[in-house]
């Protein structure tokens, strides 16, 4: 089954890049069918294999030799694993759908936000919605979040991230403060802490990475989106254990 996950994987990983490219544009996601955005050509089947062709082409469109970003492999490849991973942790069934919905709509958020520092407010209630059939969800199987919960979930991430958007001036965008509103539904107070502390540790790290290897400044724009999906990726798969662990180590 593990196989049948990952080959899957590929071919969601495929449409997904369709996403991140269109969508920021306000370009169907359906018509017209994959061409070659430098030269218009409509794609063949054997072009459309998921990294196979980009391997087989050399990284070129066939047509105008363009050169294909390796990023559409890239995320083809990492759609898998993340389908993989969503796998293991919880077998085929609803959860599985769920969580792999959820860990997908962060993957699209989270290059779409590198390109375009933009966080579509279609994706983000999208989020929201999912995050809503999980409250429902829980409810029914008795192990879910209350609803209660959720809405303060909801307030605590979104207004958290407003009071840092009003006390920096506009350093978290408003696509973020969503975000963390959206994903509050999903992780109730508790949980949505948990996504802030992993977004901030993340976004540190790499922040500091940055300063020393590549020396940006502190008003070098970093879109914040890529941690905070990250955080709730982590936090949907491994949050009890992250805890667990946190707990065990150093209280």
């Amino acid at each position: 089954m593990g196989l049948v996950v990952f080959i899957a994987g590929l071919l969601v990983g495929s449409f997904l890049n369709v996403c991140i490219y269109r969508i920021p544009r306000e370009e169907s996601i359906v018509f017209p069918g994959s061409h070659c955005p430098s030269c218009n050509t409509n794609l063949k089947a054997v072009e459309l294999i998921p990294v196979f062709s980009w391997l087989w082409l050399g990284g070129k469109c066939r047509t105008c030799q363009s050169r294909i970003n390796g990023r559409y492999p890239f995320v083809e490849f990492l759609t898998s694993i993340i389908l993989l991973l969503v796998y293991m942790e919880v077998g085929i069934g609803f959860r599985f759908l769920l969580l792999s919905i959820i860990s997908l709509l962060l993957l699209v958020i989270t290059f779409i936000d590198l390109d375009h520092q933009i966080i579509p407010d279609g994706l983000t209630l999208l989020i929201a919605a999912t995050g809503l059939v999980n409250l429902l969800y829980g409810y029914v199987g008795g192990d879910g979040i209350s609803i209660l919960n959720a809405a303060t979930g909801l307030l605590l991430g979104g207004g958290f991230f407003l009071l840092i958007a009003v006390a920096s001036k506009g350093g978290m965008g408003g696509g973020d403060i969503k975000l963390m509103a959206a994903l509050g539904i999903w992780f109730g107070w508790q949980g949505i802490l948990l996504v802030m502390f992993l977004a901030f540790i993340i976004g540190g790290i790499y922040a500091v990475g940055l300063l020393v290897l590549r020396g940006k400044g502190r008003k070098d724009m970093v879109p914040f989106g890529p941690f905070i999906a990250l955080g709730g990726f982590l936090s949907a798969l491994y949050g009890q254990d992250i805890l667990l662990w946190y707990l065990t180590r150093f209280l």
